[in-house]
């Protein structure tokens, strides 16, 4: 059989095609982009766990105690209980449910925009850039509801005659709109912004970063080691970055009426206490932060491969 005829015969329709040329690749699925309000949910359920931390801290810096437990002993005798840890919850689901749907959901945006590659692969400084914009944005959407979780979490460590009994987050927004005006929703937004830039700029990209490093190492798969690895580390360099003006917007947004400033809160500050001001309240900020921080991340991790799952989208 001559050349021509073993090519003809290769070709023909009415054979078995024996065609040695490769199926085209179709490439790898790209996974469809997960809720928007996953890692909000992640954050309320980590918040409602870490609230007296978070209510601790908050009176630490506004009320000048220097002693954690003795701080959470007041907490409680003035609270009836373990029930006072829990003053402010609903300011906290509040603002997990304005502040933190807000973060995650745009940092996850703005990453798939800015990178085309595998997200293993994203650069640290596009991470950053990600977590920074994300804050800022959250920052300005989360603030009215920041104000409210602040003045409710410190009503307590303040006098009586300056204690404002809000019952509950909505109901203390509405009263301060009519008591102080619609602007009062955006006191203490400089400092805060500033502050949410700086968490989320550290936290969610440390993170990601940390969870890069740990997966390259391969001692690590991506499991709920790893997860809890990644955002303990993620927790440190949040709150050390995060300190300043953390303490600074507390001490802003506590104040009612016409009084408080940026700068007069720093001015103050450095006159009375130094420059370790920045740093007050850190310790339950850390223990706050970072049982909050691997709550958060590992919480989100388990939503996904849930959200994975329902899709069946699994490996």
């Amino acid at each position: 059989m001559s050349g021509r005829q073993v090519e003809d015969s290769t070709t023909s329709p009415q054979g078995i095609q024996s065609s040695t040329q490769p199926p085209l690749a179709t490439g790898p699925k790209k996974k469809k982009p997960y809720p928007f309000w996953l890692g909000g949910l992640a954050a309320c359920s980590a918040a409602v766990i870490t609230h007296p931390l978070d209510l601790t801290k908050v009176r630490m810096q506004v009320s000048g105690d220097k002693n954690m437990v003795a701080s959470i002993r007041k907490t409680m005798q003035m609270g009836g209980g373990l029930r006072g840890l829990f003053d402010g919850l609903t300011g906290t689901i509040f603002r997990q449910a304005t502040y933190s749907v807000t973060r995650f959901g745009v940092y996850d945006i703005i990453k798939r925009n800015v990178h085309e590659g595998a997200e293993k692969d994203m650069p640290m400084w596009k991470l950053i850039f990600s977590g920074c914009s994300a804050g800022a944005i959250a920052g300005l959407v989360g603030n009215p509801a920041e104000i409210i979780l602040v003045r409710m979490q410190a009503d307590k460590a303040k006098p009586i005659e300056q204690q404002l009994h809000y019952r509950n987050a909505l109901q203390g927004l509405g009263k301060m709109v009519k008591d102080e005006g619609a602007l009062s929703t955006f006191r203490g937004l400089g400092p805060n912004v500033v502050r949410t830039i700086l968490m989320n700029g550290s936290q969610l990209a440390a993170y990601d970063w940390f969870k890069q490093q740990l997966l390259k190492t391969g001692y690590f798969t991506d499991n709920i080691v790893c997860h809890f690895s990644a955002s303990f580390c993620a927790g440190t360099v949040a709150t050390t970055v995060c300190s300043p003006a953390d303490v600074i917007k507390s001490r802003v947004m506590s104040a009612s009426g016409k009084g408080g400033s940026v700068m007069s809160a720093i001015s103050n500050s450095f006159k009375t206490e130094g420059p370790m001001w920045m740093f007050k309240g850190w310790v339950p900020s850390w223990t706050r932060l970072q049982p909050q921080t691997i709550l958060i991340f590992v919480f989100l991790e388990q939503f996904k491969k849930g959200v994975d799952w329902y899709r069946g989208d699994t490996k």
